[in-house]
């Protein structure tokens, strides 16, 4: 007769086999995740911050559509006064809009991937620019150097 799979011959009889790790081989298991994470995990949390400045990028082309949208309904960007918030509600401060959208040019005013508010100036500070769309980056402050650089909507690459 034979024993079914899993099963061994000992003395008197079939017996089930113990099956299970040992602890040499969990421990082997467990070195070798630790080197792969040592090893992959910086290589991923590097490309976080790449991923913050693309999104900050695409949401700073997607407001300035929408600036462009507005000037193009009303002859006039959002004032600095008016800011960001302009674009979604009606403003009731400064030269206030004649055709302004039914509902806006966008759904919320965004914050920037690091959950600040973009600094919007119109005319800009310079006063050759129509506006001035900013954001200081992953520090918060401006200037900065690789992922603290600001994002400047007429210097984005």
């Amino acid at each position: 007769m034979n024993g079914g799979a899993g099963q061994r011959w000992v003395e008197g009889g079939w017996r089930q086999r113990q099956t299970g790790f040992t602890l040499v081989e969990i421990l082997v298991v467990t070195m070798i995740l630790g080197l792969l994470a040592a090893l992959v995990v910086p290589k991923i949390l590097g490309r976080t911050d790449d991923a913050r400045r693309t999104a900050a990028k695409v949401q700073m082309r997607n407001i300035e559509q929408a600036l462009h949208l507005f000037k193009l309904d009303n002859g006039v960007y959002p004032s600095t006064e008016q800011g960001l918030d302009g674009l979604v509600n009606r403003p009731t401060v400064g030269v206030l809009p004649r055709h302004w959208k039914e509902g806006g040019y966008l759904p919320k005013v965004p914050k920037d991937p690091w959950d600040r508010p973009f600094l919007y100036l119109s005319p800009g500070a310079d006063r050759m620019r129509d506006y001035d769309l900013v954001s200081y980056g992953a520090d918060g402050k401006p200037g900065g150097v690789g992922n603290d650089a600001d994002l400047e909507s007429w210097n984005l690459d």
